[in-house]
């Protein structure tokens, strides 16, 4: 939400939800009409008069937020060490689950603008809780899982990714109250072979995939955090 002195402009997490989402939904392709969604976007802007800033929901606010933070930074910060690119020179993407959180949590869109990232029904917040959960319980696990296998650089490696694993832990045992989901179908699990560079190279295209989805989980939390969808 953007302030002017006592003017909101609420226009302004959509627009910059668009384009995360089109980056989270398709991580290779960035669709054209996108440029265009945002611009009719910013031509919608409107202003009202400013609101009482309501509570933050339960596990958005407060530590939990900062836990969000520190995961994004902790994620770039192992993508800017040699340590997991060190002889890859790779630039894919691998995502999990293209589309269900992205989807689950776009705002709520009143514009009939023509674009596919309009939502057709109102917002969910467990909705959108439930599938950041299940994301970071995959990550959680798929990262935990790559440290007990051969590294190139271990030390290193482990320094870089063990406090993602600490971070994710702490969110989802502890920013998630009575949010129960199923556990994760071992056809979802992340399998690691025996090769240290191939694995590397894996964890390199997810930790890409994975930076680009903490930015829409961190923008998700911060649009539950406003209350907007609750107005």
């Amino acid at each position: 939400m953007l302030w002017v002195g006592r003017r909101q402009l609420p226009g302004l997490w959509a627009i910059y939800s668009l384009k995360v989402k089109a980056l989270d939904m398709d991580a290779e392709r960035i669709p054209a009409y996108v440029a265009s969604c945002v611009l009719l976007l910013s031509l919608s802007w409107r202003t009202s008069e400013a609101l009482p800033v309501p509570a933050p929901s339960p596990g958005t606010g407060g530590q939990c937020a900062d836990f969000y933070k520190m995961l994004l930074l902790k994620i770039s910060k192992a993508l800017d060490s040699i340590y997991l690119s060190d002889g890859i020179q790779s630039e894919k993407i691998e995502m999990r689950n293209t589309g269900e959180t992205v989807l689950a949590c776009a705002p709520t869109l009143t514009q009939n603008l023509g674009c596919v990232t309009q939502r057709n029904s109102s917002f969910s917040e467990s909705e959108c809780l439930k599938n950041i959960k299940k994301d970071l319980l995959y990550y959680r696990e798929a990262i935990a899982s790559y440290l007990t296998g051969p590294l190139k650089n271990g030390p290193e490696e482990i320094r870089l990714l063990s406090p993602i694993v600490e971070i994710t832990k702490n969110l989802t045992e502890n920013c998630f109250p009575q949010l129960d989901v199923e556990n994760l179908p071992s056809k979802d699990a992340k399998v690691w072979g025996n090769e240290s560079y191939n694995n590397r190279l894996e964890m390199n295209k997810m930790m890409k995939g994975f930076h680009i989805r903490a930015i829409t989980i961190n923008r998700a939390i911060g649009y539950i955090s406003s209350g907007d969808h609750r107005k």
